[in-house]
């Protein structure tokens, strides 16, 4: 395979940055596998905890050889999670033409990144296809039938926990969503949308309005007006352990 870099973004949690790291590097494929860490800074106002939490982060994705290569980005100043993911995103996949990206509280199962690029080269050339996905919901919410015979399935909805894309799908993201206006005055348009849930238009309309600041959405939306889907995994190769009021988008019971 034509390994896909991986791309990192950390902040302030060295405890959830170091086990991701661990993760990650038990899988077998990470000996050969470039890894991009975007690690950003303090806010301005900062407290000296935040600080010393961050200075630690830093310490921590530097302590060892995670990958083949790890090529770091460190900011000297708080760009936020979803800048952050826009920048990094943009500068490697411009390189690379594809990628794999984890948050700071993903634990990887050791067959992530085996799943991962298996599933960036074989649905490559399927131009519905726009994302990669390795998380699914737990099997008391997602269940099957006894008899499903596939590993995969398709969601209308890219996942943000664990994922990947290739270039000619991440550029087609209207990041200015021009679309909104229509959306807005069309119900119809919005009951086809949150036929990939029914939070998603919800979410679009939060982050138009500066309510919510997330990148995922605009993702989403490339998905829905392309007429296109994420592949899921019936069992999830990622467990996030962030859901414990430490990150920025999650609470501790988020529904």
């Amino acid at each position: 395979m034509n390994l896909a870099p991986i791309v990192l973004f950390v902040y302030n949690r060295p405890l959830h940055t170091e086990k991701t790291l661990q993760s990650l590097k038990q899988n077998p494929l990470a000996k050969d596998s470039i890894l991009y860490i975007y690690a950003d800074g303090p806010k301005d106002n900062a407290n000296n905890e935040t600080v010393e939490q961050i200075k630690a982060v830093r310490s921590i994705i530097h302590s060892e050889a995670w990958c083949k290569e790890v090529i770091i980005n460190e900011s000297d100043f708080n760009n936020g999670l979803a800048a952050s993911i826009r920048k990094g995103v943009n500068e490697v996949i411009e390189k690379h033409g594809k990628v794999i990206v984890l948050e700071d509280d993903l634990i990887c199962s050791k067959a992530f990144l085996n799943y991962m690029n298996q599933a960036l080269d074989y649905y490559m050339d399927k131009e519905s296809v726009f994302s990669i996905s390795a998380y699914n919901l737990p099997s008391e919410r997602m269940p099957f039938p006894k008899n499903y015979p596939y590993d995969v399935y398709v969601s209308l909805r890219n996942g943000s926990w664990g994922w990947g894309t290739w270039k000619n799908r991440w550029n087609k993201i209207d990041w200015d969503v021009k679309t909104y206006p229509t959306i807005l005055q069309q119900p119809a348009m919005q009951e086809a949308l949150n036929r990939g849930g029914d939070d998603v238009f919800e979410m679009l309309r939060m982050q138009q309005e500066g309510k919510l600041n997330i990148w995922s959405i605009q993702f989403t939306l490339a998905h829905f007006v392309h007429h296109a889907v994420s592949i899921v995994p019936v069992v999830s190769y990622v467990n996030n352990i962030g859901l414990d009021g430490s990150g920025e988008n999650c609470s501790i019971n988020p529904v």
